[in-house]
């Protein structure tokens, strides 16, 4: 009789034997990392990770089939853009989390990314030579300011000893969770290769954690890897003359959900600055706010703000398929069920960033190979009236 085969990662965690358990959420964790670059492996990689969690491939014959699978001209039709980087770190994370081990310095640090890009990237486990930006739209466009290049090996050497040489001892949670926030927010900010480094930063702290003794549960990772980039972004991120300073209080709020069962929504409306009134306040959903139990209690009536309207049926069809997500044209036009590009531009998406309603990831540079789209402000706050 054929083994029963779930239908989701998260049947197996619940329903699975230990060991299958145990390597779904590894398989999940892998895959929701892809996220923070706005990606999704293939179908492919998925029937293959549900083979190996059944046990009936080792994570050796994963990686096999995954190099045949890209290597093979007759699949070339099948695979979409960033498929295979998607596939093969995916299977490479993997495989790393299902280990114990952890060389805590800059040469584990290094070589976490050369393992985790190993046949993905020429660079993998290289340190950058020039210096970067990014434009964020949590900073309404506005980067980071990331270390410069030459610094870089010096910088992680000092971070890293630092973190080594302090003591938990006798610190209360909240204690313990700021200063990890502050290593690992600072260790992202040093950003020391050309790509990959937060998912570099992830499995790292997964990894450190797991050495000093929490249990670190991999779902948050899994489910939320773009609130955590984004909770970097805000933590890195200061502009006086606008009145705004480092915030890590958001990367706090990912590790206390993490770490002590705490239910902060973590979505990524409430990272962005200058957000719009109904984003201001980052709702916990394990307490009862004062405010919303006085509510209750208000006999007075208060006049309701005139809400967001949008006419044009195809802009609002587009707006409930981005949400909160940054996606690719493919991605939009899949979920709208179009084949014909033209006409999905000029009815749903030019219309779209015209009204201001959607913005360009990159907007600097329209034909970047990794261009997304995601929801402005304005967006954001029809998306919430719909």
């Amino acid at each position: 009789m054929a083994k029963q085969l779930y239908i989701d990662f998260d049947e197996y965690i619940r329903q699975g034997e230990p060991e299958a358990a145990i390597s779904a959420e590894q398989w999940k964790t892998a895959i929701g990392l892809q996220a923070v670059d706005g990606m999704t492996p293939s179908q492919y990689l998925i029937d293959v990770a549900r083979r190996n969690i059944e046990g009936d491939i080792t994570m050796d014959e994963v990686q096999d089939l995954l190099h045949s699978y890209y290597a093979s001209a007759a699949n070339r039709d099948k695979i979409e853009e960033n498929d295979e980087e998607a596939d093969k770190t995916s299977a490479n994370i993997k495989r790393i989390l299902s280990t114990n081990t952890l060389a805590f310095n800059t040469n584990g640090y290094i070589a976490t990314h050369r393992r985790i890009f190993e046949g993905v990237f020429k660079h993998a486990g290289q340190l950058r030579k020039y210096d970067i930006s990014k434009k964020e739209w949590v900073l309404n466009g506005e980067t980071v300011n990331y270390l410069n290049w030459e610094d870089l090996r010096r910088a992680l050497d000092y971070d890293i000893q630092q973190e080594k040489d302090f003591s938990y001892k006798g610190l209360s949670d909240d204690e313990k969770i700021k200063h990890l926030c502050r290593f690992t927010s600072g260790l992202w900010q040093i950003h020391p290769f050309c790509e990959g480094n937060t998912r570099t930063t992830a499995v790292f702290l997964i990894q450190y954690m797991r050495s000093i003794g929490y249990k670190v549960t991999n779902d948050m990772f899994a489910e939320h890897s773009w609130y955590f980039r984004n909770a970097l972004v805000r933590a890195n991120y200061k502009n006086s003359a606008l009145g705004i300073d480092y915030d890590q209080v958001f990367l706090e709020r990912f590790l206390r959900n993490m770490l002590l069962g705490e239910q902060w929504v973590l979505k990524n409306r409430y990272l962005v600055i200058n957000p719009p009134q109904e984003f201001k306040v980052q709702p916990r959903l394990d307490i009862v706010e004062t405010e919303q139990v006085s509510n209750k209690y208000r006999t007075s009536t208060e006049q309701v703000p005139n809400k967001l309207v949008c006419n044009d049926p195809n802009i609002v069809k587009l707006i409930k398929i981005i949400g909160y997500k940054e996606c690719s044209i493919k991605q939009m036009m899949d979920e709208l069920s179009l084949k014909h590009r033209p006409n999905f531009l000029n009815l749903y998406l030019s219309p779209a960033l015209a009204e201001g309603y959607v913005s360009m990831l990159y907007p600097d540079s329209p034909r970047h190979p990794r261009q997304c789209y995601l929801l402005t402000a304005k967006g954001q706050m029809l998306y919430k009236e719909l």
